[in-house]
């Protein structure tokens, strides 16, 4: 989906106050979701979203050579959230594999913490979780193998900077791997969606979480995120190389790879 004059930029699509910063507005909104936010991706998406992130991670060890105990890799989960694909990464690359997951909300990663907390050694050893700002990332250029976002991309405040500051910190070479939520390409498939999303998922997200606006915001942000052949393309302009896309049933998912 290209952006006309007439569709507002992600950028402008925000969960509370048109007149307010965004990024200040969507650590808001992540804070007061957190108690709600896995079981309200479980319930939206029927249990998909964790066929997805296993589909999207499993394109993204295809890229990465193998590795071992003296060649470790090194993994950043941006706008990690609770922490799901965090574990699923290190679930995949196990002891051979650093993990670490940055956020801007305190209370997602209170959530992530209290979830590592419950883990085995080796895992507490492997995995540490950051807040920070997405836009800013607190790394040294060419530290990563590779970095996954999830769901995350659409909140940036200004998107050009965010894969910006993704390439930089990712190794010559190293892949980074997106997974985002799309409008469906198909006329029939995207008019469901769109009664879905836009009208029962804002209930469920009042009646579950308190916040309506919150999930109000999740369709706008969708609808007004480049989308396909749009967001390669911005992932080409920030400097990133080999960048394609797949999607996924129903069509209203995305995984975007890209190479330094």
């Amino acid at each position: 989906m290209k952006t006309t004059s007439n569709t507002p930029r992600a950028e402008e699509i925000k969960p509370y106050d048109a007149h307010e910063e965004k990024g200040a507005q969507v650590e808001q909104m992540f804070d007061s979701i957190a108690p709600a936010y896995d079981f309200m991706n479980t319930a939206m998406t029927f249990g998909l979203h964790r066929y997805w992130r296993n589909r999207a991670l499993a394109m993204l060890e295809r890229e990465l050579p193998p590795r071992g105990a003296d060649s470790p890799l090194r993994i950043l989960d941006v706008a990690c959230g609770t922490g799901d694909v965090t574990f699923r990464l290190h679930n995949l690359f196990g002891p051979v594999a650093s993990i670490e997951g940055i956020d801007l909300s305190s209370g997602m990663l209170a959530v992530a913490r209290k979830r590592l907390a419950t883990m085995p050694e080796t895992a507490r050893q492997a995995i540490s979780f950051t807040e920070g700002d997405c836009l800013h990332l607190p790394y040294p250029a060419d530290s990563f193998d590779a970095v996954t976002v999830a769901y995350g991309v659409r909140n940036f405040a200004d998107l050009p900077t965010g894969y910006s500051e993704m390439r930089r910190v990712l190794k010559p070479g190293g892949v980074l791997c997106v997974i985002e939520l799309c409008e469906p390409a198909n006329p029939l498939m995207r008019t469901g969606y769109r009664l879905y999303s836009r009208h029962l998922i804002p209930l469920a997200g009042r009646l579950v979480s308190g916040d309506r606006s919150a999930y109000t915001y999740l369709p706008q942000s969708i609808a007004a995120c480049p989308q396909r052949e749009a967001m390669t393309a911005l992932m080409s302009e920030a400097g990133l190389r080999d960048s394609r896309y797949t999607t996924l049933l129903p069509g209203a998912i995305a995984i975007y790879l890209a190479r330094k």
